[in-house]
């Protein structure tokens, strides 16, 4: 064990951006593909590099979101997706994650019939029985998927707002987010989406920044109203937003390994997250799609420590507790009430 694994191993960490279907178990994905008689390979080996980024395929954002698509095939049905949440969580938990947030799509796990609703709640279903072996705080980001279009979006956030966590006595919905690819869909189409949800009392995040530029930040901020930012690598180029990302407290979710992943920020190049702490935005250091990346909490933080510290990443993780939108003491405390 090296000098920066026993420092921060012991390290109690938050998770502010985790993807359900970028982040299933490989061998979780396997076993249920070969009980329905789906797999597309033979092998488990080769199964890992239809999940798994290849490095031949780094740098292009929709290569990476390509790696969700087969999952898809099984987590159709209620059952499955508690399932493999439950195995998310628990992936997580072993990696030293204290408070986890995972964001997760639930149109497109409806194809099967499920209603949204339903989506909804077999992820909090599997969140719900994971908790029970775990000593950490959960909460679900209900995303929103931007070609989908804005219609989509409010019908997600009305969703979302029916499962919210301060309405219910168990693990629920403590936020709302667009998500998808960022070119033709900026983030001002869905301003009516996230009034819905503020209303609701939602947390608002937006992934704004990836592949698009510093523009998408501001809408997200002054027309959105996020009170954080998906990766948010593009502000770096404009001076002024990273002052108004400091001076309103807004965390960016920085997500390293994804973002060399897909072409965000250059194979070699230094990660954002050093000009975000220099400039004083508040950061949280994220797995984004921890099957896809080929990572977890532990292995992120590792990264972040090689290029800002071992202390640096102990404040972050320190801090980051607090800009989560999980709220426990709101919850509901007559378990009769869910």
């Amino acid at each position: 064990m090296s000098e920066l694994e026993a420092r921060l191993g012991p390290l109690p960490k938050v998770e502010l951006h985790q993807h359900v279907d970028g982040s299933i178990p490989t061998e979780v994905t396997w076993e249920l593909m070969r009980d329905y008689r789906l797999n597309p390979v033979p092998t488990l080996h080769e199964m890992r590099r239809l999940l798994e980024i290849q490095d031949s395929e780094e740098g292009s954002l929709m290569a990476y979101l390509d790696k969700m698509h087969y999952p898809l095939w099984v987590t159709q049905f209620y059952e499955n997706i508690s399932r493999v949440t439950e195995a998310i969580v628990d992936a997580a938990a072993a990696a030293g994650v204290k408070t986890l947030e995972l964001r997760y799509s639930p149109i497109i796990h409806t194809y099967a019939g499920l209603t949204p609703r339903q989506s909804i709640r077999a992820v909090l279903s599997g969140m719900n029985h994971a908790q029970k072996r775990h000593e950490l705080k959960l909460g679900l980001i209900v995303i929103a998927m931007r070609q989908h279009g804005p219609h989509i979006a409010k019908i997600l956030a009305r969703q979302s707002i029916a499962e919210a966590q301060h309405l219910h006595a168990r693990t629920g919905v403590v936020g709302f987010d667009i998500a998808g690819p960022e070119h033709g869909n900026p983030p001002r189409l869905f301003k009516s989406a996230y009034d819905i949800a503020r209303l609701g009392h939602l947390g608002l995040t937006a992934h704004a920044g990836e592949d698009a530029p510093p523009d998408y930040v501001w809408q997200a901020l002054d027309v959105l109203g996020a009170q954080r930012i998906g990766h948010g690598c593009a502000a770096v180029r404009d001076p002024e937003l990273m002052r108004r990302l400091a001076k309103d407290r807004i965390v960016v979710e920085c997500c390293l390994s994804s973002n060399y992943n897909t072409g965000a920020v250059e194979k070699g190049a230094p990660h954002p997250i050093r000009a975000f702490l220099e400039a004083g935005v508040p950061v949280a250091i994220c797995c984004d799609n921890s099957t896809v990346s080929h990572t977890n909490q532990m292995r992120e933080s590792l990264r972040a420590a090689e290029q800002i510290g071992v202390d640096a990443v102990q404040a972050i993780h320190r801090a980051a507790d607090s800009y989560s939108f999980i709220r426990p003491e709101r919850a509901l405390q007559d378990a009769d009430a869910d």
